[in-house]
């Protein structure tokens, strides 16, 4: 058996999907045709493998990238795939459907599928960009969270998989009101509890009976909010990076970032400085954190450890790279981050270049650097898995 790391890099404007060896970077698979949703990204199941959204063709895709033949799974799902989460067991997946390349949410479709039976069904909810968790036992449930007005919604998986043809509108069986600026969610599966960033903080639920009930918010403590919520299970944790600054999206080269740890064991909350300019997703190591911060003034990978000490490693800069008095995200490149929280490697791509950098957290040198002939424009997507990693304790698409 083969337990090595194992890298899936995605292209998702040129259509291709790369399973690279890690830190030797050699290619053991190749998908083409393929256009993977960004912004739904890579979900961790069991066993080492992945589901993805490919947003051209419709369909979810289970891959097993240790395998001989890494597609194990392709069901029909609607898009554009917003978000993508599974229950605990890697079986019930939910996909919600928002933006894409429209100028507003026009879709109001939710696929829910049976893993284990490749069932699958599609209903109407609510337009908007709604985020999905998956609470598995005995009566799973897809958890929605809207925005404008804000809610979470509770829908048994049951139901939804009962559905008539033709996309019928469904009425949750639970709700609780939120702030209308949710963005960012996470499912604990040990404590069954789900969490959504909003501008007052971190609101919290559980799953009481057949009833969504709601818990203290966790305050952000520090200037500014996070858009991108996540679980670190190993460490028992939720991480984000809170953005501060000008609203003005022309000005994000004076956007203020923080890093926020929110230990659930202690209730403890730590905030480190970042730097300015754009951080958003990050990616969790055997023993770090990871961030990328992307500045007119120069790039660099951010790495946090389970103490207060942070490294700081240069990038080289990408050509086509956001610029001061345009946006951070329309048009330009960007950069994508990967770790297992089985290893210390950690990858960072280098959007229009084709180049993914290969990290030892350990050192914050880098070990290896591997050129594809794809440029991964807007810096791609990529995920970093082991076997028996278990990165699928947060089983929310990342």
């Amino acid at each position: 058996m083969n337990d090595a790391p194992l890298l899936l890099v995605s292209d998702h404007v040129g259509g291709s999907l790369h399973v690279l060896t890690v830190p030797d970077g050699v290619e053991t698979h190749r998908l083409t045709g393929r256009h993977l949703s960004e912004h739904a990204g890579f979900l961790a199941l069991p066993g080492g493998r992945v589901a993805c959204v490919d947003d051209r063709r419709g369909e979810l895709l289970v891959l097993d990238p240790f395998a001989a033949e890494p597609v194990e799974a392709a069901v029909p799902v609607a898009v554009p795939a917003e978000h993508l989460a599974c229950d605990p067991s890697g079986r019930w997946t939910a996909v919600t459907t928002g933006l894409g390349k429209n100028a507003g949410p026009w879709s109001d479709l939710l696929t829910v599928v049976d893993l284990a039976t490749r069932d699958a069904v599609r209903v109407r909810t609510r337009e908007g960009e709604p985020g999905v968790l998956v609470l598995g036992g005995d009566s799973p449930w897809a958890v929605l969270r809207h925005r404008e007005p804000g809610a979470l919604t509770a829908h048994r998986f049951a139901d939804l998989l009962a559905a008539p043809p033709g996309c019928p509108p469904v009425t949750a069986h639970g709700a609780l009101p939120l702030p209308d600026d949710g963005h960012g969610d996470a499912h604990d599966p040990a404590t069954g509890r789900v969490f959504t960033a909003t501008g007052k903080g971190v609101c919290r639920a559980r799953r009481e009976g057949d009833a969504l009930v709601a818990e203290p918010v966790i305050p952000w403590n520090a200037p500014g909010r996070g858009w991108y919520l996540r679980l670190d299970p190993r460490r028992r944790a939720l991480w984000s990076a809170l953005r501060g600054g000008p609203a003005d999206p022309l000005r994000w080269p004076e956007w203020t970032n923080l890093a926020w740890r929110h230990d659930l064991t202690t209730g403890r909350t730590t905030v480190t400085e970042l730097g300015p300019g754009l951080v958003f997703r990050l990616a969790l190591a055997r023993d770090h954190a990871a961030f990328t911060r992307v500045h007119p003034d120069g790039d660099e990978l951010i790495l946090l450890d389970t103490g207060p000490a942070v490294r700081r490693v240069p990038l080289p800069a990408m050509t086509g790279a956001p610029r001061r008095g345009g946006t951070p995200w329309e048009g330009v490149q960007r950069r994508a981050v990967a770790a297992s929280p089985g290893a210390d490697w950690v990858a960072v791509t280098r959007g229009g270049h084709g180049e993914v950098h290969l990290f030892d957290a350990r050192t914050a040198t880098e070990a290896a650097r591997v050129r594809l002939d794809t440029p991964l424009h807007h810096g791609g997507h990529a995920v970093l898995r082991i076997r028996d990693d278990g990165a699928e304790a947060d089983p929310v698409g990342r």
